[in-house]
């Protein structure tokens, strides 16, 4: 009598630390050229539950351009210049920082603009997605943010002299300062 063999399903394995040696490439940051006409420079830090910045992390980023229209061509690693694909990856450097060369983006269909962000990390399984909103005017909300609750403030950039700041923290043991993480249909919840 034969066996039939049973498969159990298993967790994927860990997303890293391996980033640095296999996933950056030419540009990978700049979205558009330091310098260009309505450039912005989004930057942040990725930061542990305990607090520690992360330096092995890696951080994409999707958005629309500043019309509000979602970029829909093929080529997304493409740095020639001229080309907008909206999307860019940044690993981070030894004090956990990261950092894009981008244009703001415009609202998608009369909604709140905002780039839509995943993090790789040591020790995830999986990555993680959420919202970085830009600076909101009083009163402006959405859905994402509303089911946020008091933690919406951490899917909001914040301007300072630099550029746009959006601080990504993993876990917070000690409180709320955890960066509110989406789940998608199809996507393992978190």
């Amino acid at each position: 009598m034969t066996s039939t063999p049973t498969h159990t399903p298993t967790p994927g394995q860990t997303v890293g630390p391996f980033f640095h040696y296999a996933l950056p490439y030419a540009g990978d940051r700049d979205l558009v050229a330091p310098g260009t006409g309505g450039a912005v420079f989004l930057h942040g830090t990725v930061r542990d539950g305990d607090g520690a910045p992360l330096q092995d992390a890696l951080v994409e980023i999707w958005q629309a351009d500043p019309h509000g229209r979602v970029p829909r061509r093929q080529g997304s690693l493409r740095r020639d210049g001229h080309t907008f694909t909206g999307f860019g990856r940044a690993s981070t450097d030894r004090t956990g920082r990261y950092t894009f060369t981008t244009l703001a983006p415009g609202s998608v269909d009369g909604g709140l603009p905002f780039f839509a962000v995943t993090v790789f990390a040591r020790g995830l399984l999986d990555r993680l997605f959420t919202r970085a909103y830009l600076p909101l005017e009083p009163g402006a909300t959405d859905a994402v943010l509303t089911a946020a609750g008091e933690r919406a403030e951490t899917l909001v950039c914040v301007a300072d002299d630099d550029g746009l700041r959006f601080d990504i923290r993993l876990q917070d043991h000690d409180g709320d300062a955890e960066t509110v993480f989406l789940t998608y249909p199809g996507h393992p919840a978190r």
